[in-house]
């Protein structure tokens, strides 16, 4: 059985909530229901129907794991359990290579989902003082037992930004981990006490050296690989000559939409795949069309 999905087909992957939360009906049986429809996931792989749909089972046929309440669709509610290693009979995709096939409302669940399933699996313990900490509210808490602390899941904000110039050219990043010819925008994590405009302005310089004035919000996507909110921007470079860090950057480029396009389609200039992150949506806004050729 598969939720239903919006025929719209949406920027990137994840760009929007679809299903109520339902944060009052958080209790720890909230998915003992009859009509509840359950997602198997273990890391970032989930269930799905032999192809581009999720696998949604009744109560009665999930496997035991670790339960969490999503929330409700259309009235009908959605939890997930969460296992080591989802079974091969249940078909385990991973959702980042998933999500530019999915429709919006199954997009919603499993970005949650998967979100959550993470948050859980890297906080067994308090961070205060390291005792143990167990499940409340469905899934959405974790207590811990010897000092009471409730911690809540959180999420780490970062930028991620399309820098142009006077030429109107755009600015691509190749990371020194990544292999060749792999290119995308640049982005990094926002350091407390900055502002995001801030945060663009100082990875770009840091990672590029290209100095950056002006800076438009364009839009959000959450990532829960493992907990980022990707908060988009469009930047206006004031000073457009390259140096970069050699550490995290191993190289810097402006490129034309000509450039862009006649390296794309040679094979030569692989960017983030169209539908699936904010990266690419940032991109093809700039270039008028969409991206020739992508990483898979």
């Amino acid at each position: 059985m598969s939720a239903s999905t919006s025929s719209a087909t949406p920027p990137f992957a994840f760009d929007r909530a679809r299903h109520d939360r339902a944060g009052l009906l958080r209790a720890d049986d909230a998915w003992d229901g009859p009509q509840v429809r359950v997602l198997v996931l273990g890391g970032e792989h989930v269930a799905t129907v032999d192809g581009p749909a999720l696998r949604w089972l009744p109560r009665e046929e999930a496997p035991e794991g670790t339960w969490i309440f999503l929330g409700e669709l259309a009235g009908v509610p959605h939890a997930a359990v969460v296992v080591e290693r989802v079974p091969q009979d249940l078909v385990p995709v991973s959702i980042r290579v998933l999500a530019p096939l999915l429709g919006a409302d199954d997009l919603s669940l499993a970005v949650h989902a998967v979100g959550m399933a993470r948050w859980l699996a890297a906080t067994p313990f308090c961070p205060r003082c390291g005792g143990a900490t167990e499940i409340r509210s469905a899934g959405h808490l974790r207590r811990c037992t010897v000092c009471g602390t409730d911690h809540f899941p959180r999420t780490d904000p970062a930028v991620i930004m399309l820098v142009t110039d006077d030429q109107d050219r755009a600015l691509l990043g190749h990371q020194a981990s990544w292999p060749e010819g792999r290119w995308s925008t640049l982005a990094g994590f926002v350091e407390p006490g900055e502002t995001l405009e801030d945060a663009v302005r100082r990875e770009v310089t840091e990672e590029s050296g290209v100095v950056v004035g002006d800076v438009a919000y364009a839009g959000s996507q959450p990532w829960p690989f493992p907990a980022s909110l990707m908060v988009g921007f469009f930047g206006r470079a004031t000073a457009t000559d390259i140096e970069v860090d050699g550490v995290e950057m191993a190289a810097a480029q402006w490129v034309t939409r000509e450039e862009l396009l006649a390296q794309g389609e040679a094979g030569t200039l692989l960017l983030p795949p169209s539908g699936v992150s904010i990266s690419s949506w940032l991109i093809e806004s700039w270039l008028g069309e969409r991206i020739p050729s992508g990483w898979y």
